[in-house]
């Protein structure tokens, strides 16, 4: 597979609410429409996409903290916390919803990809365990949802 693909679909159901549909790109130019909440990251030379497919995501992360607030390592860190875990619970199914928790998701912990990355899916932990009352490490984090 020529692309390492980070997708998160949660709640297919909630696709149809309405909400704005921003674009990242990876000349982090960002692109409007009115339609789901979607955000997307690549880069061509990683061979990496990040896909956070959520109603309610984009207008979430406008309250979170700002990019620069965290520091690269910290946010990678976390994540690491977080992929494992989530993905843990994608492969025990028996013990939690299939709704929430869909796919793996394929982060590698040895590749760098960027602060932008680390920083959308760091955000979209804190999001997810909030807006779906989930506690991925020790707790959810972040406080109520749409405040961080």
């Amino acid at each position: 597979m020529k692309y390492v693909v980070i997708l998160f679909v949660a709640l297919l159901s909630f696709a149809s609410c309405d909400s704005s549909k921003k674009v990242v790109t990876e000349d982090n130019t960002v692109a409007t429409t009115e339609a789901n909440d979607t955000v997307r990251i690549a880069n061509e030379e990683l061979e990496y996409e990040i896909i956070i497919i959520e109603p309610g995501f984009n207008t979430w992360l406008a309250t979170a903290k700002p990019r620069g607030y965290y520091g690269q390592t910290f946010l990678e860190g976390k994540n690491m916390l977080f992929v494992t875990e989530y993905n843990r619970r994608v492969r025990n199914f028996q013990a939690y919803d299939r709704n929430l928790y869909q796919q793996e998701i394929n982060y590698e912990f040895h590749i760098d990809y960027g602060y932008e990355v680390n920083y959308l899916l760091y955000n979209y932990f804190l999001y997810f365990q909030n807006r779906f009352d989930q506690s991925l490490i020790g707790g959810r984090q972040g406080g109520s949802l749409g405040r961080q």
